[in-house]
């Protein structure tokens, strides 16, 4: 086995594709050679730009990531794509397939595409994504757009992932008050005004300017960008603001500090994951089973279920 992975490794550090996407399966589905590989491969990643792009249904993310992955390619950048899609709630396999919408860069070997399902996540990110950049990274690509689902107000996880955040918005689709509701405000780098040859574009700006002078001072002022990514219009000025951000991040010394947080994260989110499957092997279904009908029943609640769960009572 040992000896395969190492074939594995080195075709993909020497830009296997195929090699890629077999590791990336291998992670995505919490295969233990996946884990192995994200062993050997982590060591490598850490130079990539890592960047989310988040928003409501309907905003034009997608689009806007392919013309953003277009604009990196004519700056000489390779690039990895993570679509991070609805889930089945039959296969938990991804429905909408991002990759149907970004059909034109499949051609370009320097853009690399990857689909995943939510599988349920509130936050709209796979418990896999963090690992799948990672090995996006070690594999050399320059840049790693992530493209969340779209779940709205909860989509907040992204900004632990990525290093530079882009909120897209869009005038008339009832985006402003969505704003004005500021959750998902605060963990934007960049705001990007998509469909700007829309009516009430100019309203939408006004709103997120307002927004952003009643927030809390910030030694990085998110910079407005309107565009129209159908026609490709405006996509320049917004990665030169996400390169703007980088350098900030850089200058400031807070790269690394972000890296820290991201690392905890992780840490953290992987750890929780752990000991939830240790507690139902270890206690089972049947217990929790019986534990959820007493609290439906109300002849206990749930804190008290939950502690006699843990505690394998």
């Amino acid at each position: 086995m040992s000896g395969r992975l190492d074939e594995l490794q080195a075709r993909l550090l020497d830009g296997d594709r195929r090699a890629l996407s077999r590791v990336l399966s291998w992670v995505e589905n919490g295969d233990a050679r996946g884990r192995e590989m994200l062993r050997r491969l982590y060591p490598r990643s850490g130079r990539a730009r890592i960047i989310g792009l988040t928003g409501s249904p309907g905003a034009g993310k997608s689009t806007v990531t392919n013309e953003f992955a277009k604009v990196c390619r004519a700056r000489g950048l390779s690039v990895g794509i993570v679509a991070v899609d609805p889930s089945s709630p039959y296969t938990q396999g991804a429905i909408l397939g991002d990759r149907v919408r970004m059909a034109e860069l499949h051609a370009d070997r320097g853009v690399f595409i990857r689909s995943l399902a939510s599988r349920g996540a509130l936050g709209g990110l796979s418990a896999a994504t963090q690992d799948v950049v990672h090995v996006l990274d070690a594999y050399g690509k320059d840049v790693v757009l992530i493209e969340t689902v779209g779940a709205g107000q909860d989509e907040v996880e992204i900004a632990s992932t990525a290093q530079t955040t882009v909120l897209v918005n869009t005038p008339n689709m009832g985006d402003d008050v969505q704003t004005l509701k500021a959750g998902i405000m605060e963990i934007a780098d960049v705001l990007a005004v998509n469909k700007a040859d829309l009516p009430g574009v100019d309203r939408m700006v006004s709103a997120l300017k307002a927004l952003l002078s009643l927030a809390p001072d910030r030694d990085w002022q998110p910079p407005i960008t309107p565009l129209v990514a159908t026609k490709s219009e405006g996509v320049e000025q917004l990665v030169d603001a996400c390169e703007a951000h980088h350098a900030h991040l850089v200058e400031t010394g807070r790269l690394a500090d972000a890296e820290s947080a991201r690392a905890r994260q992780q840490i953290v989110a992987l750890a929780r994951g752990r000991v939830l499957a240790n507690l139902l092997n270890e206690i089972g279904e049947e217990r929790l089973s019986q534990l959820s009908t007493a609290v439906a029943s109300r002849s206990t609640d749930p804190h008290s279920a939950a502690e006699a769960w843990v505690g394998g009572e």
